[in-house]
């Protein structure tokens, strides 16, 4: 099946459905149901940038946790250290706990 962008990451489609699936969840506020399946996913694959990406938005933006969600920024940007939306947004939370 195509995706409609380019997959960067080579995601196969059970991550690419459990990430909208995330997305979802999020935009539904069921926060809790969107941290289960993102920290799940992370489990068969702590190097996934779209999910460490995606639980640093969840800790920052929704739940406002923000040192938690600039240490998922961290390994992001640890895995790829040119990651200018990680990077951005790490700068953003830090603001708060500085």
């Amino acid at each position: 099946m195509d995706t409609p962008f380019e997959n960067t990451y080579d995601l196969n489609m059970k991550q690419l459905e459990n990430l909208d699936l995330a997305e979802d969840l999020m935009l539904k506020n069921d926060l809790g149901a969107a941290e289960r399946l993102l920290l799940e996913m992370l489990e068969e694959d702590e190097e996934c940038i779209p999910v460490l990406s995606n639980l640093g938005h969840l800790y920052g933006r929704h739940l406002s946790e923000f040192e938690t969600a600039i240490e998922y920024y961290n390994r992001v940007l640890h895995l790829e250290p040119d990651n200018a939306w990680a990077r951005d947004a790490r700068r953003r939370y830090l603001r708060y706990v500085e």
